[in-house]
């Protein structure tokens, strides 16, 4: 009853071992080669790719055979010859799209059941059965209906066009139109055409969507367009790897095929993830952006693994060692580690295994004799006195079974079977402290008196962090990842000894199966011959299988640790980037201190720099420095302090709190927030805070920095590197690389999703909006000092370095809005808004020819200038213009037209997609000063203060989310000291509807409701009970 979840939970594991293969783990078990240890490739999932491939490719025999089966079930299968001729009809049936609907399922299983190929490395492996020949034919009558459903599909979309089931959702197939009704429509896009090869020019029209998916009435969420032969062929092709990609794809992330060839294809394209997310929808099935990051993350690693293997096997033929059984075997591993395991044992430098050293010494025929025809095997036949390995039985023998045991360990039927085993058995990890950890800490005890500061203490101190783990043991599906983590940390620092315990009972049955199943003789074996057979199997359970299911436990573990653990990182990243910012009002930033004084900046509503001064709050002559404060805030109309949480943070607080009380600022009414200045120090000296304010000192740049950061925080903390600005946990124990390829996904998804205002964001800012780089942002605000503000988007294609797919991915997501297109204008400028001569590109003159010198009420909007004239056409379905944008008057005829028609039914009208027609409606009504981030809390500013002393248990406190882990939220509820709500107290019937499929249910900034569970004031520690979160 059990079999089956564990099965479960071992097919999610093994999607994670491919995301980062890069660790490896110090080894538990003893072993005198490592080299001889192997990881072979799944039985399951290597043999999809052939068959997919020529289903795919629309071979000429392979389509013949498919509609053989679904259409005439009662024909036998011997005259299957004379249905060649049906060829042609056979794609013509689908003007029946309703029956093509039961057959989904087929298509959904597909992933979790791959066919077996028919590939010449498939014969060449170890141990490969009829079983598994059998599986393979019942699979590729699957295979054979769903090429026919994906070749009919593809028929029926060029013949059944006028039928209502079935559509093409085209939201861009009416970008293509001629110049002159182009004009009349009021677009702002020009020199148009289908595909940009074909022009010598930069071309910045986009090519047709041909390759979506389709709407029907029976999948909601629509299915896929199945891509032309050629580029599909292609696709599956490039890699030269036994399996296929789409089909590995698919397994690894558990997602249907179609899907992933779509994500593919716009991947191949250099579309952006953001890009693909707010204008390509209806491609992706309306995926989030987390979840294409995860399919781009893996094919990734499976594009760069086939390259790994191509580069392995010109070597392995330089040095001619190559053989075509390695070959297939090396061209179906479908994970890094697999391919390590098998090539280890060849490369330069690592000796020669006990089995290679066997077969070189001639001993494989006997191993093969032993197994196939043990009555014909005489071992003293075999004996050459003088010569090593040779010289006796004994020595015989032992050769025979490390060929025998390197066999059992390379065969994926033998695998298959012990992780089955195992999966059905109580398999642990175990912690422990170290000796030498031991050793240190009892030398530190005799002299803790003597020996102050220094290492050692240090070391002590670490230790005694691990001391949980000193003697822990969890099953292997039931440890955590922050478990993981902490016990991977404390055994680099060679603290901790880990080790997996796997169950006698599998090394047992496992024995016991081989020897009277799977390395059975064919034929009677005398009593020596059968103690080889045993020695052999207990030999590479031992020496080798063992290390290798140590390793693989360990390694997924740690994947799966770390994707949670980067999971973590980047909600909490996005929640701190998506704080509300606090517009309209003149701040004062506070970076506290004690021996250096207060820094203080006053910042403008636009964040410009009023004042920067340093007070001394918490020293002698606090009078003075009050009336200091006090001056500068009436002076620049100032009621709003924001404080940093670093040193001397809460007895700034505390004098802040009290002249509040006291009224010493009135008739201001000043309040304060404390906020997270993490980073701000390295920010203060980076070479951008140097070239933005040249003329501060650091400290100074420092309390900007805090000020800012509640001003515009998306704006400010995209000048730190994430890892410094406060949030995570464990992420200097994750794949660096796997972390900032995450991270500055996050960013630039933020980034893009709120906008940017072309003609006043930083150069800092426009690096991370989709389709620019450093090099093109620098571009862009080297041409606004040069020319002028920004009058319309077109204008972007006249900057240097900016092409046509660069274009499409940025276009969306730049703004021009009138408001700060006026004051920049009021400005002087050097030069005319549209240049005369403009930055010299190749093909630059007919398209600054084409860019016009007016403005466009649509540039303010997140329609994208693909969607222009659908936009247009719109309006005048509505009766509106593009003047009324934001307007209630627009809003009412929309939501109007919108009741009487459906969207899909205007989308039909229009000739565009359900989804394209929604981003228009949002565009279009939404108010120009529109913000994503004003639906998120705004900084928690407050008058008074409470300390630690004044909790009680039970007391009932409202707080801020200040960082999220994988054990549970911290929350700031004022005290100076943030109390931990356990992820245990975290439960579903206590979060909204909308967060109860996130991983933890919080997120920084997030206001809760709390409850103190208990107050340690001498660890300063306090336990809180999650009430609700607050909307």
């Amino acid at each position: 009853m059990i079999r089956r979840p564990r099965a479960v939970n071992v097919c999610k594991e093994v999607e994670h071992v491919d995301e980062d293969t890069d660790l490896s783990f110090s080894q538990t078990v003893s072993s005198d080669e490592d080299s001889e240890e192997w990881s072979p490739p799944g039985p399951k999932s290597k043999a999809p790719s052939q068959t997919s491939t020529a289903a795919a490719a629309g071979e000429k025999k392979a389509v013949a055979k498919r509609p053989a089966k679904p259409k005439v079930p009662k024909v036998p299968k011997e005259p299957k010859a004379p249905k060649v001729p049906k060829e042609p009809k056979a794609p013509k049936v689908p003007k029946e799209p309703k029956p093509r609907a039961p057959r989904k399922p087929v298509a959904e299983r597909k992933p979790r059941a791959p066919k077996t190929p028919k590939d010449p490395g498939a014969s060449g492996m170890a141990g490969t059965k009829r079983k598994k020949m059998d599986e393979g034919k019942k699979d590729d009558e699957a295979g054979e209906g769903e090429g026919e459903r994906l070749t009919d599909h593809l028929e029926g979309q060029r013949a059944g066009k006028g039928e209502p089931s079935i559509r093409m959702k085209e939201e861009r197939v009416s970008f293509i139109v001629s110049e002159d009704r182009w004009a009349d429509e009021g677009s702002s896009a020009s020199g148009l055409g289908v595909k940009k090869e074909e022009a010598e020019e930069e071309d910045y029209t986009f090519d047709e969507p041909c390759l979506k998916k389709q709407k029907t009435s029976g999948a909601p969420q629509g299915k896929p367009t199945a891509l032309p032969s050629s580029k599909a062929q292609d696709l599956r092709n490039e890699l030269n790897m036994n399996w296929d990609l789409i089909e590995l794809l698919s397994t690894l992330t558990c997602m249907e095929q179609w899907l992933c060839m779509n994500i593919v294809q716009l991947l191949r394209e250099e579309n952006t993830v953001p890009f693909m997310v707010r204008y390509r929808k209806e491609m992706i099935n309306h995926m989030d952006a987390d979840a294409v990051r995860d399919v781009q993350l893996v094919y990734e690693e499976i594009c760069s693994l086939a390259k790994k293997t191509q580069s392995v096997i010109q070597t392995l033929k330089k040095d001619g060692i190559l053989t075509e059984e390695l070959e297939q075997n090396l061209r179906s591993c479908q994970s890094a580690d697999e391919l390590d395991h098998l090539y280890s044992p060849y490369k330069k430098g690592s000796k020669l295994t006990k089995a290679r050293r066997a077969k070189a010494l001639g001993l494989e025929g006997a191993a093969l004799a032993l197994m196939d025809a043990p009555h014909t095997l005489d071992l003293r036949a075999w004996v050459k006195p003088g010569t090593e390995g040779l010289s006796s039985v004994e020595e015989l023998a032992t050769g025979v079974e490390h060929i025998l045991a390197d066999m059992i360990a390379k065969d994926p039927e033998t695998l298959t079977y012990v992780r089955t085993l195992c999966e059905n058995s109580f398999v642990t990890i175990q912690s422990s402290v170290s000796k030498a950890a031991l050793k240190e800490k009892e030398q530190e005890n005799p002299d803790q008196g003597r020996r102050r500061p220094g290492g050692p203490q240090n070391k002590t101190k670490d230790i005694n962090k691990f001391q949980i783990y000193f003697d822990f043991t969890t099953n292997i599906q039931r440890i955590q990842p922050h478990q993981t983590l902490a016990i991977n940390r404390g055994e680099s620092l060679k603290i901790l000894t880990v080790k997996v315990n796997i169950p006698d009972r599998v090394k047992s049955d496992f024995t016991r199966w081989c020897i009277n199943n799977r390395w059975r003789p064919k034929t009677f074996a005398r009593e020596e011959l059968l103690k080889i057979i045993r020695n052999a199997v207990e030999d590479s359970y031992k020496r080798l299988i063992l290390p290798l299911l140590t390793r693989s436990y360990r390694t997924k573990l740690t994947s799966a640790a770390e994707k949670e653990s980067i999971a973590m990182f980047v909600q909490s990243l996005r929640r701190r980037l998506l704080v509300c910012p606090v517009r309209g009002c003149v701040i004062m930033g506070v970076d506290p201190g004690f021996r250096h004084g207060c820094k203080l900046a006053i910042l403008s509503p636009t964040s410009q720099i009023l004042h920067t001064d340093v007070v001394y709050l918490l020293n002698a002559g606090q009078l003075n420095e009050a009336q200091k404060l006090r001056h500068l805030m009436i002076k620049y109309s100032c009621n709003r302090v924001v404080i940093g949480n670093g040193t001397a943070c809460r007895e700034t607080e505390t004098f802040f709190a009290d002249l509040i009380a006291k009224g010493h600022f009135h008739p201001l009414d000043v309040s304060y927030c404390i906020t997270n200045e993490a980073g701000a120090s390295i920010y203060s000296v980076s070479p951008e805070a140097v070239n933005e304010m040249p003329d501060l000192d650091p400290n100074l740049r420092s309390a900007v920095s805090i000020g800012r950061r509640v001003q515009d925080p998306m704006a400010e903390l995209v000048k730190i590197d994430p890892k410094h600005i406060g949030i995570g946990t464990y992420q200097h124990d994750v794949s660096a690389g796997a972390l900032k390829a995450a991270l500055d996904g996050v960013v630039q998804e933020c980034v893009s999703f709120v906008g940017v205002d072309i003609n006043i964001c930083s150069e800092i800012l426009m690096r991370h909006v989709a389709g620019l780089n450093a090099g093109r942002a620098r571009s862009i605000a080297e041409w606004r000092e040069q020319n002028g503000p920004f009058i319309n988007r077109e204008q972007l294609k006249l900057v240097k370095g900016m092409g046509p797919k660069s274009y499409q991915q940025c276009a969306g997501f730049i703004r021009i809005n009138p408001q700060s297109l006026h004051s920049a204008r009021s400005s002087p400028h050097p030069g005319p808004a549209v240049p005369e001569k403009p930055v010299a590109k190749k093909g630059k003159g007919k398209a600054s020819a084409n860019v016009p010198a007016s403005s466009n009420p649509l540039d303010q909007t997140c329609i994208h200038p693909e969607s222009y004239h659908v936009a247009q056409r719109f309006l005048s379905l509505v009766d509106g213009s593009v003047h009324q944008i934001g307007s209630a008057g627009l809003r009412q005829c929309v939501e109007t037209k919108v009741q009487a028609s459906s969207v899909e039914e205007l989308a039909r009208t229009l000739d565009t997609s359900p989804e394209t027609l929604t981003l228009i409606i949002d565009g279009l009504t939404q108010p120009p000063s529109f913000d994503i981030r004003q639906n998120f809390e705004q900084p928690d500013f407050k008058r008074s203060i409470v300390s630690m002393r004044d909790l009680q248990m039970g007391t009932v406190l409202t707080g801020r989310v200040d960082n999220t882990t994988l054990f549970g939220a911290f929350v700031d509820i004022g005290v100076g000291c943030s109390g931990l709500i356990h992820k245990s107290k975290i439960t579903l019937d206590k979060l909204p509807t909308n967060q109860r499929r996130r991983s933890l249910g919080l997120g920084p900034g997030e206001r809760v409701e709390v409850r103190v569970l208990n107050v340690d004031t001498q660890r300063e520690r306090i336990s809180l009970d999650l009430i609700r979160v607050l909307q």
